[in-house]
């Protein structure tokens, strides 16, 4: 019987229904090969989810994995909350697991994998914390981020940024100046200030700690927004730039991004002369 969770399984299929027309789970074996790492992290979300499924319909046995238990726990009490956290926990044990297939991909195929990331965890966090996630916007977090709920799709969303195929070769800056301005607001205006909580409070929530080893800031690219030295998680003292022209404001955006989401996947940031132009910053009175 359905309790619920149709409106769930439609929230995942449109994002396996970009990854099918991309071809990233195409056999590798075949003339059009697909990802290894794609693959790899789509078998793990298949596998817990189908053993979750045959624990709960009667098979006995005990959860061979935290993503099966977390997906028992969805089943169990079918909510928004425990959606995001069943998907995450194992799509983050994935992303631990298969670094070294990451490092085989693409420079650009491994900035969006990041990116991707960087989304999930904050649609979750919009869900399960959304004072974290939106500051005194935090009443509509739940709404916005309900898996159920279409806007969803937006936050997810690559398809309007990276073409239908597969691989992308090492040209970043050509498919970072097409996202279009929403993308654009959500990752720099929403996400990269709150890079390091969301981090810190994705590795609690998913009781997985090596999550934060996938998100090192080795020094700001962006002066007008900056993350503080390790275990602060802060922001530097705002800075009062001009309004940019939309190349610098393109540049800036790639700099942040790819400075943010630096890991030890190799290759994803920008040279530092990529970075937005030199701004001045107020200084307090009394400094």
């Amino acid at each position: 019987m359905d309790r619920g969770y149709l409106p769930f399984r439609r929230a995942a299929a449109a994002f396996i229904g970009w990854q099918l027309r991309r071809g990233l789970l195409n056999p590798e074996s075949g003339a059009s090969p697909g990802s290894p790492w794609w693959r790899a992290v789509n078998e793990c979300l298949l596998r817990d989810t189908s053993e979750a499924r045959e624990l709960a319909f009667g098979r006995p046995g005990d959860p061979r994995t935290a993503g099966v238990a977390a997906t028992l726990d969805f089943i169990r009490e079918p909510t928004a909350r425990t959606w995001y956290r069943a998907h995450n926990v194992t799509i983050v044990s994935a992303y631990l697991g298969n670094e070294d297939l990451a490092r085989r991909e693409g420079r650009v195929e491994r900035f969006f994998l990041k990116l991707v990331l960087m989304r999930v965890l904050y649609a979750h966090a919009l869900v399960a914390a959304p004072q974290l996630a939106l500051g005194w916007l935090a009443p509509l977090g739940r709404l916005i981020g309900d898996p159920r709920v279409g806007m969803t799709g937006i936050f997810l969303s690559l398809s309007r940024v990276l073409p239908d195929r597969y691989p992308l070769g090492d040209d970043l800056s050509r498919y970072v100046n097409d996202e279009h301005r929403l993308g654009h607001l959500l990752d720099v205006g929403m996400i990269v200030p709150r890079l390091g909580r969301l981090y810190d409070w994705s590795a609690g929530e998913l009781g997985l700690p090596g999550l934060n080893a996938l998100l090192v800031h080795p020094g700001p690219t962006d002066p007008c927004l900056r993350v503080g030295p390790a275990g602060s998680r802060g922001l530097a003292p705002r800075t009062v730039p001009p309004r940019p022209s939309g190349t610098a404001r393109r540049l800036r955006y790639r700099a942040v991004i790819a400075d943010a989401l630096t890991c030890r996947w190799p290759g994803v940031s920008v040279p530092h002369s990529a970075a937005a132009p030199h701004v001045r910053q107020r200084v307090p009175s009394g400094a």
